[in-house]
């Protein structure tokens, strides 16, 4: 049994440590508020204009002349797939779950005998790709220096995508992050982002009579890599509004334990303390008898 000093020593690293998960339960419930409405601002844009390139995908005639980022490269094979973590932990499942949905995506386009490359985005989605893929890994977006991951570093990461594709490195890239649906909730998400999935029987749609002032190629040519660069910077933002509430409930859990760990240890304590005083009057008594 573990002596009172040991026991009082324990309590208190315990209280020491409630005290930082409180603390920064406070702090990321502060973060949380900006990064929702940060999120929250950006996805009627996003999802506005994935649906417009969709549409236009689906009702333009793909030719040799297209651009290759609607058209595609006419091959389906190299699938890169883009994991969208933190560099920070402390937040529960939030890293493994992305990580977990990017592997199962990963293990079925193999299945089906596409072959399969990583880039990555974040340091804690890292070591469990690394370590079952590490022949296939593509790039290493580094963003550990980084306060807070925004527009520059989705056009950063949007641009490098997009040289790639065109250097033919992949056919197809998909995208995976967290979706922030409240504190409690995030949903790990992945998505095609290059090219521009076209929904299912579109192409019933290709022989639709449409005029573009100016032309098509040129309104493409703008906003296909706007909409990559708009696509990554949603996930980003979801992902840092999801890493926060992720956090603050980690932590929240976290406390709660820490309090319940001291609740068990002062009992425990004062079992041993009146059993030390027991056995010191017994001793004290049994000398007093002896004399």
């Amino acid at each position: 049994m573990a002596s009172l000093k040991e026991l009082k020593g324990r309590i208190a690293s315990v209280k020491s440590t409630q005290k930082i998960t409180k603390a920064k339960q406070m702090v990321a419930s502060a973060k949380l508020r900006k990064a929702q409405a940060a999120a929250e601002a950006a996805r009627p844009y996003a999802e506005r204009l994935e649906r417009v390139m969709a549409s236009l995908g689906s009702k333009i005639a793909i030719s040799d002349s297209s651009p290759r980022l609607l058209a595609g490269t006419g091959k389906n094979q190299i699938h890169l797939i883009v994991v969208a973590s933190s560099d920070r932990g402390l937040c529960g499942a939030f890293n493994a779950n992305i990580v977990k949905a990017a592997r199962i995506k990963a293990r079925e386009l193999e299945a089906a005998g596409k072959t399969v490359r990583f880039y990555l985005v974040g340091r804690k989605g890292r070591a469990v790709i690394v370590r079952e893929y590490p022949k296939q890994i593509d790039r290493y977006f580094d963003t550990t220096a980084l306060k807070n991951q925004g527009f520059v570093e989705a056009q950063e990461i949007a641009a490098e995508l997009i040289a790639m594709y065109e250097r033919g490195e992949f056919d197809v890239a998909h995208l995976f992050y967290s979706k922030f649906r409240s504190a409690l909730v995030q949903e790990p998400i992945g998505k095609q982002i290059i090219p521009v999935a076209i929904p299912a029987g579109g192409a019933a749609a290709t022989d639709a009579a449409m005029e573009y002032e100016p032309d098509e190629e040129e309104i493409l040519a703008e906003l296909l890599p706007r909409n990559v660069t708009t696509q990554i910077f949603g996930a980003l933002l979801e992902n840092a509004a999801s890493e926060q509430g992720a956090s603050m409930t980690a932590m929240d859990n976290a406390t709660r334990n820490a309090g319940e760990l001291i609740n068990d240890l002062t009992i425990v304590y004062n079992r041993t303390r009146q059993a030390a005083i027991t056995t010191e009057l017994i001793e004290i008594i049994a000398g007093a008898e002896a004399l």
